[in-house]
């Protein structure tokens, strides 16, 4: 038995990068968003034993190291099953482009997987099995709109924004996200030096009329001084995910295109005026000039709201209207870039269009 699910993306609305933890990895905060674009996965289950990835992507790694082999051999062990897995990934989603797709897939095979062996994981079995798989897993256990903090791996369903026009720009570059990691650590160690020195330097400038240095620091709650993000943006973050649900609370939720004018709307020009930001940006648009340009690009061709998704190389914009969207891809694809006009994805949206395309 063949079972084939669509594989959904995600967006990033804003990501807060914390200090680096004793376990290597950082305290996150971001807001996911998950989105209509997709790759599929398709998973059968026969007679014997092994786990066997198909892709025809040479990007895409077939062995172990595969998150949907990982996530395969889990929950084999978790159900106390065994059979022979093949795992297909038919990618339409970019490699390495900060829409989660990995991540994404692996879940999309856990749910496959589930069907086809026609047994089902408890709740807290998939939440378990996913975090231990990756930060970005349990994310699309849930779908909608999510807030994620920790490593980005615990996730708390918010009240949906309502579905939103967008355009993602798909370059060509992929971005390694752990080196996006070692090159923020690198930054915020420079920081530190030049904060040190600064503090020993009596002569040290400031900005005119104001007394204080030039570099604005943030202190983290483990007492960190920060000052890569401007001040409050740690806070801020937090309470856009807690201003989104309260903002949207009690709101009836069809899952309908935003008009001019409606909540979803207002919500775009609510998000501009926080500042939220994707801290990925300050590492990743010094490497890649192009992808700053392409968030500029964005901009100019009327987007609300621009930004890198995770640490790239994926940017997107979000728009007024389908309308505006549409016309806003077909000029970026003029430019020479891959360009799609597409939406977000409500929870309940998610959920019905990630269930069995085919067997």
């Amino acid at each position: 038995m063949t079972v084939a699910v669509r594989s959904f993306a995600k967006i990033n609305l804003g990501l807060y990068i914390g200090a680096a933890r004793a376990d290597g990895f950082h305290d996150l905060r971001t807001v996911y968003q998950t989105i209509a674009l997709h790759d599929v996965i398709r998973v059968s289950v026969g007679r014997g034993s092994g786990i066997e990835i198909l892709c025809k992507d040479p990007r895409v790694p077939l062995d172990s190291s595969n998150t949907c082999y990982r996530i395969a051999e889990l929950v084999l062990e978790e159900l106390g099953v065994n059979g022979r897995v093949s795992v297909e990934i038919e990618k339409r989603l970019p490699v390495q482009g900060g829409l989660g797709a990995a991540s994404s897939n692996a879940v999309a095979t856990m749910v496959a997987l589930e069907r086809a062996l026609r047994k089902k994981l408890s709740g807290t079995a998939r939440l378990r099995i996913a975090a231990e798989v990756g930060s970005d897993l349990p994310l699309f256990l849930v779908g909608g709109t999510t807030l994620g903090v920790g490593r980005g791996e615990e996730v708390y369903p918010l009240a949906d924004l309502p579905s939103v026009p967008m355009v993602v720009v798909m370059p060509e570059v992929g971005v390694s996200t752990a080196q996006a990691f070692a090159d923020w650590d690198a930054l915020v160690r420079r920081g530190a030096e030049l904060r040190s020195g600064w503090r020993t330097n009596a002569s040290a400038p400031t900005r005119a009329g104001t007394g204080r240095s030039p570099v604005t620091t943030h202190t983290t709650a483990t007492g960190e001084n920060r000052q890569l993000t401007r001040l409050g943006a740690s806070d801020r973050l937090f309470e856009v995910g807690c201003a989104l649900s309260a903002w949207l609370s009690g709101v009836p939720n069809t899952g309908a295109p935003a008009k001019r004018g409606s909540r979803a709307g207002n919500l775009l020009l609510d998000l501009v005026r926080t500042g939220i930001e994707n801290d990925f940006e300050k590492v990743v648009f010094p490497l890649y000039p192009e992808l700053r340009d392409i968030k500029g690009e964005l901009e100019r061709a009327g987007s609300r709201y621009a930004s890198l998704s995770g640490s790239g190389s994926t940017l997107y914009g979000l728009f007024q209207s389908l309308a505006d969207a549409a016309k806003a891809a077909s000029r970026l694809r003029k430019q020479g870039l891959k360009a799609v006009a597409t939406g977000t994805l409500t929870r309940r949206k998610y959920w019905e269009k990630s269930l069995v395309v085919g067997r």
